[in-house]
């Protein structure tokens, strides 16, 4: 063998090495990508109807000034509605009224509103639910954890969630109190 061919027998080999090392790391490249989309869109679930409602706890802070934990799961039997509110949000402060006045007739049926405030302070949502003289239960999520874990974008945003815990409609946006209405005879337990 010449030196001029062991040149270029050498020169292939480096190139069918550079070849089959770019071809391992575009395929590793493309796995770890093919991951983080998959991942990023997984994460961005949104729950929807027919979709069994996640369980949470969180402090309610409106009961005689008591703090007391509220999980859905303890609710399960009960049609729910599940509200995420804030009161900087001038729709969710439109319809806390009507959900205030249907409240105590839906209660005895065997529906439970939840409006879960988003806000940094419980001052503020004190002085809201002593505004409106609210009833129903209101747990703090001081941090997001719940917001987070039903994937909440805009608010205010309720869940209607049946007895046996599945999501039966999911609205975005403020509620008339017929539409209000509709939902929660929606909820209702079978007598």
């Amino acid at each position: 063998m010449s030196l001029e061919q062991m040149k270029q027998s050498k020169k292939k080999k480096k190139r069918n090495r550079l070849i089959f090392r770019s071809s391992v790391l575009a395929v590793l490249l493309i796995a770890v990508v093919f991951a983080l989309v998959s991942n990023f869109q997984k994460d961005k679930t949104i729950y929807s109807k027919g979709d069994k409602a996640p369980d949470f706890q969180l402090q309610q802070i409106n009961k005689n000034n008591e703090m007391e934990t509220v999980r859905l799961s303890d609710l399960k039997g009960k049609g729910v509605m599940l509200n995420f509110w804030a009161t900087y949000c001038p729709p969710c402060e439109a319809e806390m009224p009507y959900m205030q006045k249907l409240y105590p007739e839906y209660e005895e049926k065997g529906v439970e509103i939840v409006a879960i405030s988003l806000d940094a302070t419980q001052l503020v949502v004190d002085r809201f639910i002593d505004k409106y003289d609210l009833t129903f239960p209101i747990p703090h999520d001081t941090k997001g954890e719940i917001m987070d874990l039903y994937k909440i974008g805009p608010i205010p945003s309720t869940l209607f969630i049946k007895p046996d815990g599945t999501i039966d409609e999911v609205v975005n946006g403020a509620l008339t109190l017929e539409k209000l209405e509709g939902h929660l005879q929606d909820i209702q337990p079978e007598e």
